[in-house]
Parts: C-alpha cells; structure tokens; sequence
C-alpha cells in the first residue's frame, strides 16, 4: 500500500509483514483530534483482517509522539456534553482496538507522550523510546484530570506510580519509564529504527497464527482473578497445542532445523 497524500492525519504503509502507521501532524505534536482518532481506528480496522500483515509499527512525524487529545478542538465543543462523550468513547474504542487486532503493535516514540498521547503507548503491546522522549500525565495542571489515561498507564506502571503521574502532572524520562514498566527499550535516538526493526524481524519471523492466539489470550486473562486467569491460559494452551505451526515447531526443535510456518 502506497502512502497516502501528506495533508493526511496519519501515514500508513505495509512492507514484509510490517504495517508502519505515522501520526502526521507534526506541527501540533500529533494531537489525537477526532479526526486522527478515526483515521486510526478505521486502519486498524482494516490491518487487523489482512493475514499479510504480522506486526503494526506506531510512529509519528516531528518532534513529539503524541501530545494527547486537541485542546483546541475540545474547547470548540465545550458546551456539547454529546460530543464530548462521543470523543471519549470514540477514543476508548480505539484504545481497546490496539490490544484486539492479531498482530501485536509496537510504539516507536521519539518525544512527548502526553496525556492521551501517554495512553497510546502504554495500550501498545511493546514500546521503544528514544532516550530523549519524555511520558507525562499533566491534564491535572489545566483542571482535566487524565481519568481516561490512567487506564492504560496503571496497568503498565502500577497504582502508586500512575497516581503520582496523574496527581502532579510531571514528565517522567525515558529511563524511568523503562524502569516502571510503561516502555521496553531505550535507545539513541540514531538507533531508534533499529531497534524496532529488531521486533519486528523476530515476530515476522514466528508464527502468525500463534502470536494471535497467545495476544488474545493474555488479555482476556491479565485483568481476570487468578482462577479465571488460568482456566482461559489452559484452554488456550490445549488450543494452541492443535495447532499445524505447534507440531511444526516442536518437530523443527528436536530435529534441529529451522520451522517452516503456514
């Protein structure tokens, strides 16, 4: 798929596997505006019924990631409780569809994540972030607590560290992301292509069918009680099992050669 025409709220191009989509309003730190929310939900929509598709990279253009939802757009409409509603459930959905489609989606942040922008990273199932990105949940400090980021960023970061960012509303660096949990890898920002491309090239390389089966299942069951948790793990462990890629995998070990995926 060729990219679409740079006036576009977001870029998005397939290559070998790998969907890349690109928040494309640079000079505005790439807000989550109504129309970019459904620029992305429509593409996932898409991505997630095209078996050719292994792995979706989030990226964005400019300086920032995402500076969250567009202020500017949400004071226009801030006597109409219906839109607002509207956005946020427009978003939340959205949000959702990164943990819903196949193909686990990785973030590639190489600024600002704030806000909704911060959401966004930690609903991706894997995150990169160059060493000069910064993550912040600061709606706090213009009386517009960030209850809709909060989601995602607390069942990445914990409790104690998600109320902190929502209370003070102060960046956390790249390091320190890492090392709560809200991103995987930091790196230069020279070397943050690369390190994408290296999970990339390793889920391209495994078992489409398997990755599906296994992302479905860990988040119907991260969130379930731990008898919950582990009946859904058993039955997709036994699911998993009758699986073609299963024998082939398991017969490709203990004969010592590489596995041939479907």
């Amino acid at each position: 798929m060729s990219p679409q025409p740079a006036t576009s709220p977001l870029l998005s191009v397939r290559v070998a596997g790998v969907a890349r989509l690109t928040l494309n309003q640079p000079e505005r730190f790439n807000p989550l505006s109504a129309a970019m929310i459904s620029a992305l939900q429509s593409e996932l929509d898409v991505i997630g019924r095209d078996a050719s598709v292994r792995v979706i990279v989030l990226a964005a253009e400019g300086k920032g990631f995402c500076a969250g939802h567009d202020l500017r757009e949400m004071r226009a409409h801030a006597e109409d409780a219906s839109w607002q509603r509207r956005l946020f459930d427009d978003c939340s959905r959205m949000m959702m569809t990164l943990t819903r489609v196949p193909q686990p989606v990785i973030a590639q942040v190489q600024g600002i994540a704030t806000a909704a922008g911060c959401q966004l990273v930690a609903m991706c199932d894997l995150a990169v972030a160059a060493d000069t990105a910064t993550f912040a949940t600061p709606g706090v400090n213009i009386g517009v607590f960030c209850s809709t980021p909060a989601v995602g960023v607390a069942r990445n970061v914990g409790r104690k560290r998600a109320m902190e960012m929502l209370l003070t509303g102060k960046p956390i660096d790249a390091e320190t992301a890492a090392a709560w949990g809200l991103v995987n890898r930091v790196v230069t920002a020279d070397q943050l292509d690369a390190a994408v491309r290296e999970f990339t090239d390793i889920i391209v390389a495994r078992s489409a069918e398997v990755n599906r089966l296994g992302k479905q299942a860990f988040y119907r069951q991260i969130d379930g009680s731990l008898e919950v948790a582990y009946d859904v793990a058993s039955e997709t462990m036994a699911r998993n099992m009758m699986l073609g890629d299963a024998a082939e995998g398991i017969a490709a070990f203990l004969e010592k050669r590489p596995a041939k995926w479907r």
